[in-house]
Formats: C-alpha cells, sequence, structure tokens
C-alpha cells in the first residue's frame, strides 16, 4: 500500500512548493533566466540521486537506453514551468491557476488516455469530467 500511496504524496507536496516556488519568482526577472538555475539545481540533484538510489549502475549505459521522450520531457517540462511564471506574472492566483488547469488537463488526458493508450472510456470518467468543468464554472463565477 505505501508504494502505492507515497509517490503520489511525494507529487502533491512537490507540487505545492513548485506552485510556491513558480509565484515567487521575482516579477521582474526574465522567466528563462530564473529556469537556467532551476535546471542546474535539479540537474546536480539527479545526479546524486542516481549515485544513491542507482545501485552501482553505469550513467553511460543507463544513457544508452534513451529514446525520445527525455529529450522531449525537457522542452515539455521547460513549457510547463515558464508556463506557470508567467501566469503568476500575469496576474493568476495561485488559489484557482492550479484547478483551471487540472480541471481542462484532466479531459485532455482522458481523450489522451483513450486515443493512445486504448484507456476505457467510462461514463463515469466523463461524467467526472463534466463536473470538472462545471467547478471551474462556479469557481471563476463572479
Amino acid at each position: 500500500m505505501i508504494s502505492y500511496v507515497w509517490p503520489i504524496a511525494l507529487v502533491v507536496f512537490s507540487n505545492t512548493l513548485y506552485q510556491i516556488c513558480a509565484k515567487e519568482v521575482p516579477a521582474g526577472m526574465n522567466a528563462f533566466a530564473s529556469l537556467t538555475v532551476t535546471y542546474l539545481v535539479g540537474a546536480v540533484a539527479s545526479g546524486l540521486l542516481f549515485l544513491v538510489t542507482g545501485n552501482g549502475a553505469n550513467l553511460l549505459q543507463e544513457y544508452g537506453r534513451l529514446n525520445w521522450a527525455p529529450f522531449v520531457l525537457g522542452l515539455v517540462i521547460l513549457g510547463l514551468e515558464a508556463g506557470w511564471i508567467y501566469a503568476y506574472k500575469a496576474g493568476w492566483p495561485v488559489s484557482t491557476a492550479f484547478i483551471v488547469q487540472s480541471a481542462i488537463l484532466a479531459g485532455f488526458l482522458l481523450a489522451v488516455g483513450y486515443a493512445l493508450y486504448r484507456e476505457p472510456l467510462a461514463w463515469n470518467k466523463v461524467a467526472g469530467v463534466v463536473i470538472c468543468l462545471i467547478g471551474l464554472y462556479v469557481i471563476n463565477y463572479k
């Protein structure tokens, strides 16, 4: 059970800190300059964690297993992080920006799961997305 729960707990904890950090990037600072520091810290931390958790694996051998995904993931992460920084600079409140993004993303990922991975498109999943969209309306109603 713990092996099932801890990754989601880590994502929730990390995402909470992520949103706080993205909102706190200095307003006058170029987002991409900030991200150079972010990626440098991430690269060093990833290297150290590889050494700790790699069980003696060879990093160059691991690189031999690469496919397209890590390269595209790097660009995608850049887009995510820059998007969040610019969203907060544009005035999005931290209390609603993530909810809006998550509700819309839920619908997109439902379609992606069905189209690319043949995940079942059950009525309850579609109903859940509709409820999320109704929630978006309620959250943004003025």
